[in-house]
């Protein structure tokens, strides 16, 4: 049976070593403009696996930067660390076969106008180490 894994703090994890200069973190607070650029990594509602060990998981990465610009150059890099670097990966706790792009990055609107939000949604499919 395929056991079940913390994607987003494995991400988090992950996440944080890969961009130094941002704040990698799953829920958002008070402080997110003195907190730029940040990563906002959340596993959401869907996917599935194979009954056996393979896990399909969906997650939503939203970047926040001060400009424009700054946030599209971000959630490029973010992008291809996903679709790229982290495939065929491996940590402590999973390893991660293959990953995609759902939906990619784009604008989205942010109630701040002091900042802007650029998100992707991406799958990852993961088996725990054995």
């Amino acid at each position: 049976m395929t056991a079940l894994v913390d994607i987003e703090l494995e991400l988090i994890t992950r996440g944080t070593a890969r961009f130094p200069d941002a704040v990698v973190r799953d829920e958002l607070d008070n402080r997110l403009l003195g907190e730029l650029p940040t990563i906002q990594i959340e596993q959401i509602p869907g996917g599935g696996d194979d009954g056996l060990r393979l896990a399909r998981l969906i997650v939503d990465i939203n970047v926040y930067a001060a400009t424009r610009t700054d946030a599209i150059n971000l959630a490029r890099e973010v992008h291809d660390w996903v679709t790229g670097e982290l495939r065929g990966s491996s940590g402590d706790s999973i390893v991660i076969g293959r990953t995609g792009c759902l939906s990619l990055p784009a604008i989205r609107p942010y109630e701040n106008t002091s900042l802007r939000r650029v998100g992707a949604t991406y799958e990852v499919f993961c088996h725990p180490v054995s």
